[in-house]
């Protein structure tokens, strides 16, 4: 079986994180997110996938090239033009051989594809839709069911008054080929929008398949400290890499961390990362490769990608550092606070408030307090 997974979109809710990464090559746990998804469909025997890209496509390409080394078999398919999430399938429709598998780009799970499939297939149906729950029924479009599982509408955000379900879209399909002969050729299609509801207009067999599984849209820098956390935390499979070298703290190749430096699980560092004397790393951080932490720096639930160094005495908390940012002495940084890749924050600024710094910026020393 064959799965496309729509990796296009410019994730400007991720930003500035993405204006240099694609929001599906954003590391996570020090892996491409997209790894997570292609080791996904790898577990449930599907090895055939079609990367449907349009924003920076040279990077899929460049670090994935034929998917031999995940053991995998990959296919590019770049839009000249925005098509949507439908027709972004279309789009690719070539490749298309019998009946196929449908992922956002943005979406972490451990679904059990094998059993969606299964459902799929005794049911009959046309189109599967992956369901899960939802504590804020009102923040979403609602999909609710009858008894045997067949979608009896769409509700875009409904009112409270008008709540029949807790079930949303979480962004996976399995679809019949046939349904493409539906979509127009070269032009911007919705599945949400367009693709599903006249299905249900004409009483095509389109079918929920709610599921209980992990489910995370990683797109909005909260979401995205969050998944770490919870992959930290166990919430669903992943294979830690490292030495284990005390309870959930793994440690790559080249580290090295001072007798007196304190790191507290569950936390990952990267090859090469460098930790100083009496340096704190409280727990659900991730550092990438070639971090360095100061004498004295304290972090606690940061995620740092590759070669980013934070000076003595510095504070974070709860913030996102991109690749080769450089943190001075006595900053800090907080409250959901993401920095570009390259920025440099010289010594005694305070970061707070959710704050976004675009790659490259210099910050002077004791500028920004907020």
């Amino acid at each position: 079986m064959q799965a496309v997974i729509l990796v296009g979109g410019q994730g400007t809710r991720l930003r500035p994180l993405t204006l240099t990464v694609p929001k599906p090559m954003l590391p996570l746990m020090n892996l491409p997110f997209l790894e997570f998804q292609i080791n996904l469909c790898k577990r449930h025997g599907v090895d055939e996938i079609i990367m449907s890209t349009a924003y920076l496509p040279e990077v899929f390409q460049g670090h994935f090239g034929d998917g031999a080394s995940l053991g995998v078999k990959l296919t590019y398919v770049t839009e000249e033009e925005p098509l949507d999430t439908c027709g972004a399938v279309k789009n690719v429709e070539e490749h298309i051989r019998g009946r196929f598998l449908v992922f956002n780009g943005d979406v972490l799970t451990d679904l059990d594809l094998t059993a969606l499939i299964a459902f799929h297939e005794e049911k009959k149906a046309k189109a599967t839709l992956y369901l899960t729950h939802v504590e804020d029924p009102t923040a979403y479009g609602l999909v609710p069911l009858d008894d045997d599982g067949r979608i009896l509408e769409f509700l875009e955000k409904p009112s409270p008054d008008q709540v029949t379900t807790d079930l949303i879209n979480a962004g996976t399909y399995v679809l019949e080929p046939e349904l493409l002969d539906r979509v127009p050729a070269g032009d911007r299609y919705s599945f949400e929008r367009q693709l599903f509801p006249g299905m249900l207009e004409d009483g095509l067999p389109m079918f929920g398949f709610p599921s209980d599984a992990y489910w995370m849209d990683i797109g909005a820098p909260a979401k995205y400290l969050q998944a770490h956390c919870d992959i930290l935390d166990r919430k669903l499979p992943f294979d830690f890499e490292g030495r284990e070298i005390k309870p959930s703290v793994w440690v790559a190749d080249g580290c090295d961390i001072s007798a007196e430096a304190t790191v507290k699980g569950p936390a990952i560092l990267g090859p090469g990362c460098q930790v100083a004397a009496y340096a704190v790393i409280e727990g659900n951080c991730v550092l990438g490769p070639g971090c360095r932490i100061g004498e004295g720096a304290r972090l606690e639930a940061a995620v740092l990608h590759e070669g980013c160094t934070v000076g003595a005495g510095s504070i974070l908390n709860c913030c996102v550092l991109s690749a080769d940012v450089t943190v001075g002495e006595r900053v800090n940084i907080s409250g959901e606070a993401v920095l570009g890749g390259g920025v440099v924050i010289e010594d005694e600024n305070d970061l707070r408030h959710g704050i976004r710094i675009w790659p490259g910026a210099k910050i002077p020393a004791a500028t920004l307090h907020f």
